[in-house]
């Protein structure tokens, strides 16, 4: 069976976060999108140490859609360079990975 797969990501606010989340779970790119609101940066940009707050979204999604969703994703992004790293899965309860496949179009 196919594995899923988290995609962790960041994001300007809660509101940008559901919206674009919202749209990927329609298209079936995720079966789910966690908003984690508060976060405070620091991060290097441009040779300067900013500080910012955002919000993570973590998708949980599958393998076979790691690019379609990631293309999604920064389409929609507002950032210039977003934050999208892929992070494989090494085993999940078997109802979850159901789940994901079920809602995100694939064989389960």
């Amino acid at each position: 069976m196919e594995r899923p797969l988290l995609v962790y990501t960041t994001l300007p606010d809660t509101e940008t976060a559901l919206a674009i989340g919202e749209d990927l779970v329609r298209e079936k790119l995720a079966a789910c999108v966690n908003v984690l609101p508060g976060m405070a940066s620091v991060y290097a940009w441009k040779g300067v140490v900013e500080r910012g707050h955002e919000v993570v979204a973590i998708l949980k999604t599958r393998e076979e859609l790691a690019d379609a969703l990631s293309a999604a994703l920064k389409a929609r992004h507002p950032y210039e360079t977003p934050i999208i790293l892929h992070l494989p899965v090494s085993g999940a309860d078997p109802d979850t990975a159901a789940w994901i496949m079920a809602e995100t179009g694939g064989a389960g």
